[in-house]
């Protein structure tokens, strides 16, 4: 819908992109998944579950992902899209223009059907799955969860990503994370549960979460620590003030970044409790 002059412009607005023409499908609308495993590589087939799991990628998180080049990158998911394993669209920005969006295509869930021995409901992918997501209200907290990921798993040691489903599926008599992630470093390695905060709930809501997260340390036996990134610094000023003392009655390992740093990988990371001198690595956070 269109804002009115009282009310602020958003950053941009999701539109599913005008489909791109595909060859003609057969008329049973079925995929010949045997012609279809002759044309894809294991790297197809890994994009594939990467993007059953965390739903949505950009061209560019692909790319730093998965491939040397964006020119390359752009031609192989042309091809795949052109194929029906991947769906896309692209949002609609304010100013400038925004990449390729990329999610699971039919082609692509049927595959991951037949490989796991189920029926294409089972994977949970539907017809009108692209539009869902391009129109969805969480669409930019999961890009930025999934930026997040992406520059953690091009720079920072990342070995283990599992999506707020998966996480959900695990623990979700506890806990209700945004992502579950390992973090490799030198010998040892950091689990870590993370909470990505838009500044759209008030204090109050994020700190009634910590309770679960204790709850689960206490069930397990497993201090994996919290990390929580914010909107800002202000943001994350006023939730270490409002945390602090939950966390220490608690006795929850948690730490804080903001937006405005370099990201998960850097030393962005300022544990709550006894604070070092500066912010830490994932690694530096580790010992800590």
């Amino acid at each position: 819908m269109p804002t009115t002059s009282s009310e602020p412009a958003p950053g941009y607005v999701p539109r599913a992109a005008a489909r791109r023409r595909r060859p003609s499908q057969p008329a049973q609308g079925r995929t010949d998944l045997a012609q279809l495993s002759t044309r894809l590589t294991p790297r197809d087939i890994w994009l594939a579950e990467m993007l059953h799991e965390h739903k949505v990628l950009t061209s560019h998180h692909i790319t730093a992902l998965a491939f040397t080049g964006h020119r390359t990158a752009n031609r192989r998911l042309r091809n795949l899209y052109f194929m029906g394993v991947l769906d896309s669209f692209r949002p609609l920005r304010q100013t400038g223009s925004a990449p390729e969006h990329y999610t699971l295509g039919k082609a692509g869930a049927e595959l991951l059907a037949a490989r796991a021995g189920v029926d294409l409901a089972a994977t949970g992918w539907r017809k009108d799955a692209c539009a869902r997501i391009a129109f969805s209200p969480t669409l930019t907290h999961t890009l930025g969860v999934n930026g997040l990921m992406v520059a953690l798993a091009t720079r920072g040691g990342l070995t283990r990503w599992l999506s707020e489903r998966s996480a959900t599926r695990l623990w979700g008599d506890w806990i209700h994370p945004d992502v579950y992630g390992h973090v490799e470093h030198g010998s040892g390695c950091l689990p870590f549960f993370l909470e990505y905060d838009t500044g759209s709930y008030n204090l109050a809501r994020v700190e009634a979460k910590l309770p679960g997260y204790a709850a689960l340390i206490a069930t397990t036996g497993s201090r994996t620590p919290l990390l929580i990134h914010t909107a800002s610094p202000r943001r994350e000023s006023a939730l270490r003030r409002r945390l602090a003392e939950s966390v220490e009655r608690l006795d929850l390992p948690l730490a804080t970044a903001n937006q405005q740093l370099a990201g998960l990988a850097e030393t962005a990371w300022l544990p709550l409790g006894p604070v070092p001198a500066q912010r830490l690595t994932p690694a530096q956070l580790a010992t800590h």
